[in-house]
């Protein structure tokens, strides 16, 4: 069973959110909060496995309540982030504060039963498509500040890895570029994430775009 939070501001966003989860016999809201501040102590409380965290929230937002979240230790559950559009100006901080993920609040009900059992599986929830839009935006938006944090313990084949995960490919799609098997990408992506520590391949986006290895445009 999934355990589910669901944080958001609007009464009506909140109760369509877990009324649809609640039709699904592998997924329960056990809480639901109105603003970030009251989601962070629902979590400790709860300990979901998702949190469907809106951004624009009042007493405190979404990104400081998901770096609040993801800080905490432990086993911390995955944020699914609520957006209006697919590239609000908050998806990218967001990411950077341990978010997995992002979900268009105008998706349909099966996209949102997906996305919740995608993101309590450990996956990050970023199609490549929109992962290299998310890039090339907030290039545009803002300038990139390099770091080289970690990025010197990977080997070249690992950094080339990396590169790839954090261009938006499937592990499947690596491996047909680099003419390797699938279980040899997943051990280098393991690694990567392990020397890193990076918990999926949303904070592996951010390490590319922030590295230097993903050249928006490029």
């Amino acid at each position: 069973m999934i355990r589910a939070l669901v944080a958001d501001d609007q009464e009506v966003v909140r109760a369509g959110f877990s009324a649809l989860l609640e039709t699904e016999p592998d997924i329960t809201v056990v809480a639901s909060a109105t603003d970030g501040a009251e989601a962070v102590r629902l979590s400790n409380r709860h300990a979901p496995d998702v949190v469907l965290m809106d951004v624009r929230m009042p007493t405190m937002d979404g990104i400081e309540a998901t770096r609040a979240i993801c800080d905490g230790g432990g086993d911390r559950p995955r944020i699914l982030i609520l957006t209006t559009f697919d590239l609000d100006e908050y998806v990218y901080e967001a990411l950077q504060a341990g978010a997995s993920g992002f979900l268009l609040k105008d998706a349909p009900a099966e996209r949102l039963f997906e996305a919740v059992r995608v993101i309590a599986a450990g996956e990050a929830l970023l199609a490549p498509a929109i992962t290299r839009r998310l890039i090339a935006e907030f290039a545009r938006l803002r300038p990139r500040r390099p770091t080289t944090n970690g990025i010197g313990e990977l080997t070249p084949r690992e950094t080339e890895i990396l590169a790839l995960v954090a261009e938006g490919h499937s592990n499947r799609e690596i491996a047909l570029r680099l003419v390797v098997s699938d279980e040899t990408v997943k051990t280098h992506v393991s690694h990567v994430f392990r020397k890193l520590g990076l918990r999926d391949r949303a904070q592996a986006v951010v390490a590319g775009y922030e590295s230097g290895l993903v050249i928006p445009g490029a």
